[in-house]
Protein backbone atom coordinates (compact mmCIF):
# COMPACT_ATOMS: atom_id res chain seq x y z
CA UNK A 1 0.00 0.00 0.00
CA UNK A 2 2.65 1.92 0.98
CA UNK A 3 4.76 1.86 -2.63
CA UNK A 4 0.94 2.18 -3.98
CA UNK A 5 1.45 6.21 -2.87
CA UNK A 6 4.18 6.65 -5.11
CA UNK A 7 1.84 6.96 -7.92
CA UNK A 8 -0.74 8.98 -6.31
CA UNK A 9 -0.44 12.64 -6.62
CA UNK A 10 -1.75 13.42 -3.02
CA UNK A 11 -0.20 16.64 -0.58
CA UNK A 12 -2.59 15.92 2.58
CA UNK A 13 -3.07 17.96 4.97
CA UNK A 14 -5.19 15.30 7.85
CA UNK A 15 -4.48 11.88 7.66
CA UNK A 16 -7.00 9.16 9.29
CA UNK A 17 -5.28 5.96 9.56
CA UNK A 18 -8.55 3.88 10.48
CA UNK A 19 -7.43 0.87 12.71
CA UNK A 20 -4.28 2.26 13.73
CA UNK A 21 -0.71 0.19 13.48
CA UNK A 22 2.60 0.21 12.92
CA UNK A 23 2.09 1.47 9.39
CA UNK A 24 0.98 5.02 10.70
CA UNK A 25 4.36 5.80 11.49
CA UNK A 26 5.18 5.49 7.63
CA UNK A 27 2.42 7.46 6.95
CA UNK A 28 3.94 10.42 9.42
CA UNK A 29 7.40 10.13 7.95
CA UNK A 30 6.24 10.19 4.10
CA UNK A 31 4.02 13.23 5.01
CA UNK A 32 5.87 15.03 7.43
CA UNK A 33 3.63 18.43 7.77
CA UNK A 34 0.32 16.37 7.74
CA UNK A 35 -1.77 15.87 10.88
CA UNK A 36 -1.76 12.09 11.36
CA UNK A 37 -5.48 10.94 13.28
CA UNK A 38 -4.85 6.98 14.62
CA UNK A 39 -8.07 5.75 15.07
CA UNK A 40 -8.92 2.33 16.51
CA UNK A 41 -11.98 0.80 18.21
CA UNK A 42 -9.75 -0.78 21.19
CA UNK A 43 -8.05 1.85 23.30
CA UNK A 44 -5.18 -0.82 24.16
CA UNK A 45 -3.87 -0.40 20.44
CA UNK A 46 -3.36 3.50 21.20
CA UNK A 47 -1.39 2.63 23.92
CA UNK A 48 0.96 0.32 22.23
CA UNK A 49 4.72 0.75 21.91
CA UNK A 50 5.83 2.66 19.42
CA UNK A 51 3.83 5.88 19.66
CA UNK A 52 5.47 9.42 20.53
CA UNK A 53 8.65 8.11 18.14
CA UNK A 54 8.16 11.22 15.86
CA UNK A 55 8.21 14.95 16.97
CA UNK A 56 4.82 15.36 15.33
CA UNK A 57 2.90 12.63 17.32
CA UNK A 58 -0.40 11.47 15.67
CA UNK A 59 -3.45 11.65 17.33
CA UNK A 60 -4.61 8.85 18.87
CA UNK A 61 -8.67 8.62 19.09
CA UNK A 62 -10.40 5.57 20.01
CA UNK A 63 -13.60 5.45 17.87
CA UNK A 64 -16.37 2.72 16.24
CA UNK A 65 -15.04 2.96 12.09
CA UNK A 66 -18.86 2.51 11.77
CA UNK A 67 -19.44 6.16 13.57
CA UNK A 68 -16.60 8.37 12.71
CA UNK A 69 -16.41 11.44 15.06
CA UNK A 70 -14.96 13.81 12.49
CA UNK A 71 -16.80 16.33 10.52
CA UNK A 72 -17.67 16.02 7.13
CA UNK A 73 -14.91 16.95 4.09
CA UNK A 74 -12.16 16.83 6.92
CA UNK A 75 -9.66 14.33 5.88
CA UNK A 76 -7.60 14.05 3.15
CA UNK A 77 -6.11 10.66 3.06
CA UNK A 78 -8.19 7.66 4.88
CA UNK A 79 -6.09 5.22 5.03
CA UNK A 80 -7.27 1.45 6.69
CA UNK A 81 -4.82 -1.65 6.45
CA UNK A 82 -5.98 -5.09 7.60
CA UNK A 83 -9.64 -3.96 9.37
CA UNK A 84 -11.91 -4.46 6.87
CA UNK A 85 -12.61 -8.08 7.70
CA UNK A 86 -13.01 -7.36 11.46
CA UNK A 87 -16.29 -5.00 10.89
CA UNK A 88 -19.76 -6.83 10.86
CA UNK A 89 -21.09 -4.04 8.32
CA UNK A 90 -18.15 -3.06 6.15
CA UNK A 91 -20.94 -0.91 3.48
CA UNK A 92 -21.15 0.98 7.07
CA UNK A 93 -18.21 1.72 7.14
CA UNK A 94 -17.15 3.20 3.92
CA UNK A 95 -20.21 5.61 4.24
CA UNK A 96 -18.89 6.98 7.43
CA UNK A 97 -15.22 6.92 5.71
CA UNK A 98 -16.84 8.98 2.25
CA UNK A 99 -18.83 11.23 4.10
CA UNK A 100 -15.41 12.53 6.48
CA UNK A 101 -13.08 12.68 3.00
CA UNK A 102 -12.70 16.26 1.54
CA UNK A 103 -13.51 16.18 -2.00
CA UNK A 104 -11.15 14.70 -4.45
CA UNK A 105 -9.82 12.98 -1.10
CA UNK A 106 -8.12 9.72 -1.40
CA UNK A 107 -9.79 5.93 0.57
CA UNK A 108 -7.12 3.46 0.27
CA UNK A 109 -7.11 0.33 2.07
CA UNK A 110 -6.45 -3.94 2.54
CA UNK A 111 -8.35 -6.68 3.85
CA UNK A 112 -8.62 -10.56 3.53
CA UNK A 113 -10.77 -12.28 0.60
CA UNK A 114 -12.86 -15.74 0.94
CA UNK A 115 -10.10 -17.74 0.12
CA UNK A 116 -7.86 -16.50 3.33
CA UNK A 117 -7.46 -19.82 5.25
CA UNK A 118 -9.37 -22.21 2.91
CA UNK A 119 -6.96 -25.08 4.77
CA UNK A 120 -7.86 -24.19 8.16
CA UNK A 121 -11.84 -23.79 7.16
CA UNK A 122 -11.65 -27.47 5.51
CA UNK A 123 -10.65 -28.57 8.46
CA UNK A 124 -12.11 -27.40 11.32
CA UNK A 125 -15.58 -26.83 9.88
CA UNK A 126 -17.07 -23.58 8.48
CA UNK A 127 -18.57 -21.91 11.48
CA UNK A 128 -15.21 -22.23 13.28
CA UNK A 129 -13.16 -20.11 11.24
CA UNK A 130 -13.65 -16.38 10.09
CA UNK A 131 -15.93 -15.22 7.14
CA UNK A 132 -14.40 -12.93 4.68
CA UNK A 133 -16.01 -10.16 1.85
CA UNK A 134 -15.48 -11.10 -1.59
CA UNK A 135 -13.41 -8.26 -3.66
CA UNK A 136 -16.22 -7.78 -6.19
CA UNK A 137 -18.78 -7.08 -3.33
CA UNK A 138 -16.40 -4.23 -1.57
CA UNK A 139 -15.93 -2.87 -5.03
CA UNK A 140 -19.91 -2.62 -5.76
CA UNK A 141 -20.14 -1.46 -1.82
CA UNK A 142 -17.63 1.73 -2.79
CA UNK A 143 -20.05 2.53 -5.89
CA UNK A 144 -23.17 2.66 -3.32
CA UNK A 145 -21.48 4.56 -1.05
CA UNK A 146 -20.50 7.56 -3.43
CA UNK A 147 -16.88 7.15 -4.34
CA UNK A 148 -15.55 7.54 -7.81
CA UNK A 149 -13.12 5.45 -9.43
CA UNK A 150 -12.37 2.56 -7.61
CA UNK A 151 -10.03 -0.19 -8.25
CA UNK A 152 -9.44 -3.32 -6.58
CA UNK A 153 -7.25 -5.98 -7.02
CA UNK A 154 -5.59 -9.05 -4.93
CA UNK A 155 -2.51 -11.09 -4.65
CA UNK A 156 -2.86 -15.05 -2.88
CA UNK A 157 -0.17 -15.67 -0.16
CA UNK A 158 0.67 -19.13 1.02
CA UNK A 159 2.58 -19.72 3.85
CA UNK A 160 4.25 -22.93 4.99
CA UNK A 161 4.18 -24.37 8.83
CA UNK A 162 6.87 -26.93 10.07
CA UNK A 163 3.02 -28.10 12.14
CA UNK A 164 -0.24 -27.69 12.62
CA UNK A 165 0.87 -26.29 16.65
CA UNK A 166 3.28 -23.65 14.62
CA UNK A 167 0.08 -22.88 12.66
CA UNK A 168 -1.90 -22.59 14.99
CA UNK A 169 0.10 -20.56 17.53
CA UNK A 170 0.82 -17.73 14.46
CA UNK A 171 -2.85 -16.87 14.27
CA UNK A 172 -2.93 -16.65 18.47
CA UNK A 173 -0.08 -14.42 18.12
CA UNK A 174 -1.10 -12.27 15.22
CA UNK A 175 -4.98 -11.86 16.20
CA UNK A 176 -6.27 -13.68 13.18
CA UNK A 177 -9.16 -15.06 15.18
CA UNK A 178 -12.94 -15.70 14.57
CA UNK A 179 -14.81 -12.68 15.44
CA UNK A 180 -17.98 -14.25 13.36
CA UNK A 181 -21.63 -14.35 15.48
CA UNK A 182 -22.25 -17.83 14.94
CA UNK A 183 -19.24 -19.18 16.38
CA UNK A 184 -19.37 -21.78 18.73
CA UNK A 185 -18.64 -20.38 22.42
CA UNK A 186 -17.70 -23.39 24.15
CA UNK A 187 -14.35 -25.18 24.68
CA UNK A 188 -13.80 -27.22 21.38
CA UNK A 189 -11.92 -29.94 23.71
CA UNK A 190 -9.03 -32.70 23.43
CA UNK A 191 -10.41 -34.95 20.70
CA UNK A 192 -11.59 -31.83 18.73
CA UNK A 193 -7.75 -30.69 18.98
CA UNK A 194 -6.85 -34.22 17.76
CA UNK A 195 -8.90 -34.27 14.86
CA UNK A 196 -7.80 -30.68 13.85
CA UNK A 197 -4.23 -31.45 13.66
CA UNK A 198 -4.54 -34.45 11.80
CA UNK A 199 -6.53 -32.77 9.14
CA UNK A 200 -4.36 -30.10 8.75
CA UNK A 201 -1.62 -32.53 8.22
CA UNK A 202 1.87 -32.69 9.24
CA UNK A 203 3.31 -29.76 7.75
CA UNK A 204 0.30 -27.53 7.03
CA UNK A 205 0.04 -24.85 4.42
CA UNK A 206 -1.98 -21.23 4.86
CA UNK A 207 -3.81 -19.56 2.18
CA UNK A 208 -4.24 -15.63 2.47
CA UNK A 209 -6.19 -13.80 0.10
CA UNK A 210 -5.10 -9.93 0.39
CA UNK A 211 -7.37 -7.73 -1.36
CA UNK A 212 -6.49 -4.20 -1.89
CA UNK A 213 -8.95 -1.13 -3.19
CA UNK A 214 -8.39 2.36 -3.18
CA UNK A 215 -11.10 5.44 -4.38
CA UNK A 216 -11.64 9.12 -4.81
CA UNK A 217 -14.20 11.30 -3.74
CA UNK A 218 -15.37 13.34 -6.65
CA UNK A 219 -15.59 16.81 -6.49
CA UNK A 220 -19.48 18.21 -6.27
CA UNK A 221 -20.23 19.48 -9.46
CA UNK A 222 -20.63 23.27 -9.97
CA UNK A 223 -24.26 24.03 -10.31
CA UNK A 224 -24.37 24.90 -14.21
CA UNK A 225 -22.72 21.13 -14.68
CA UNK A 226 -25.59 19.81 -12.81
CA UNK A 227 -28.32 21.71 -14.53
CA UNK A 228 -26.77 20.75 -17.86
CA UNK A 229 -26.86 16.94 -17.11
CA UNK A 230 -31.10 17.51 -16.03
CA UNK A 231 -31.69 19.79 -19.05
CA UNK A 232 -29.81 16.88 -21.76
CA UNK A 233 -32.04 14.52 -19.46
CA UNK A 234 -35.06 16.26 -20.34
CA UNK A 235 -34.75 16.72 -24.12
CA UNK A 236 -33.13 13.24 -24.43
Amino acid sequence: MLERLDLVRLAPRRILDAGSGPPQRALSRRYAGAQVIALDFAAEMLAAPGFGWFRKQPQPVCADLAALPFTADSIDLAWSSMVMHWIAEPLAALRELHRVLAPEGLLMFSTLGPDTLKELRAAAGESRVHAFIDMHDLGDMLVACGFSAPVMDMEVLTVAYRSPDALLEDLRRSGQTSARADRPRGLAGRHFAERLRGALGAAPRATFEVVYGHAWKSAPRAPEAAKAIRFQRRIS
